[in-house]
């Protein structure tokens, strides 16, 4: 007899979740941001080489023959063409989709809140983000605030935007999670990620929450890139208990940079042997008439809600997990 068809949540987070859910919503509704609601499938999925997209086939009216779909890895794209056609500050709380990522903090389906704010940039959304999470977890007290350099300089005593690759390597294989790799094995930002993932993020957010902002310009993903000695990319990532909650942007607007991005993506792509998907030519008509100056910023809910449980697993916040789907 099969004995896995129970939920791995227990009731009471069941619970919760739809009392943070309802609480989320009413955030929202006192601040006049409309809830919406985009598409699951899509044509395009995102270029990031760091994500893997599930696909499926279409067969049937409206498309051409065996269409290949994706499930979203975010729905970024999808409200980033609502907020170019007039929509104003939006939100969303839906299901998103990664290939490969199952483990403690990580379901390959799982629950996104992402909401995009005309008028801010990546420092007003912090205020927003901060102000959200202090209500859904009932915590009070202002949220730290520190620089990718500065959060480098204080636990690894190096500059992030000067060091060289090989001091980089060097600070990895001291620290003994290098696991043998030469220098030129992986790239200056693989080296910078390998040192955040393991020395730096364990140590954040565990006396208050924790904002780092202003990342290397390389790392700018689809945020601005700011002007200065130091290009910087205008981005956030929140940390709560050494878990990374949130990742925010200043929006890029320029399709042109949005495209150069894309071919960057694809290149890495090309070379690491990962599937190359075609370009989000809707996304980029977007941002061709005119995305609105805004930010915006994505917050993984299950993981919230394994902090206002007190967890350390998302299977004690999902109902079935994959292994139980």
């Amino acid at each position: 007899m099969c004995d896995d068809w129970q939920p791995t949540a227990p009731i009471e987070n069941i619970r919760l979740r739809a009392a943070l859910l309802a609480k989320t919503r009413q955030f929202f509704a006192a601040r006049d941001v409309l809830e919406v609601e985009t598409p699951l499938l899509s044509v395009a999925t995102v270029s990031d080489p760091h994500l893997q997209s599930f696909s499926t086939r279409y067969n049937g009216p409206g498309l051409s023959a065996e269409t290949s779909l994706y499930l979203q890895t975010s729905p970024e794209a999808a409200m980033k063409r609502l907020l170019a056609a007039g929509s104003g500050s939006i939100y969303q709380v839906c299901k998103a989709f990664r290939d490969g990522e199952s483990g403690a903090r990580h379901n390959p389906e799982f629950t996104m809140l992402e909401w995009y704010r005309i008028g801010f940039d990546h420092f007003a959304l912090m205020d927003e983000a901060e102000a959200l999470v202090q209500a859904l977890l009932g915590l009070n007290g202002a949220f730290e605030r520190v620089s990718y350099r500065a959060i480098f300089k204080r636990y690894l005593d190096l500059d992030p935007h000067a060091a060289s690759q090989e001091a980089l390597w060097q600070c990895a294989v001291d620290a003994g999670i290098a696991g043998g790799l030469v220098v030129d094995a992986i790239d200056r930002d693989g080296w910078l990620d390998l040192l955040m993932s393991h020395l730096i993020e364990p140590h954040l957010g565990h006396d208050t929450p924790l904002f780092v902002y202003d990342y290397p310009a390389s790392q700018a993903a689809l945020a601005q890139i700011s002007a200065g000695v130091v290009p910087l990319a205008e981005r956030f990532e929140l940390f709560v208990t050494g878990i990374e909650l949130a990742n925010g942007y200043h929006e890029l607007r320029d399709a042109d940079e949005l495209q150069r991005r894309f071919e960057h993506d694809r290149h890495l792509r090309q070379v690491s042997g990962a599937p190359v998907p075609v370009g989000n030519n809707r996304l980029r008509a977007a941002l061709e008439a005119g995305l609105p100056a805004s930010a915006g910023v994505a917050l993984g809910f299950d993981r919230l809600l394994m902090l206002g449980a007190g967890v350390r697993s998302i299977d004690e916040v999902l109902i079935f997990p994959v292994a139980r789907a």
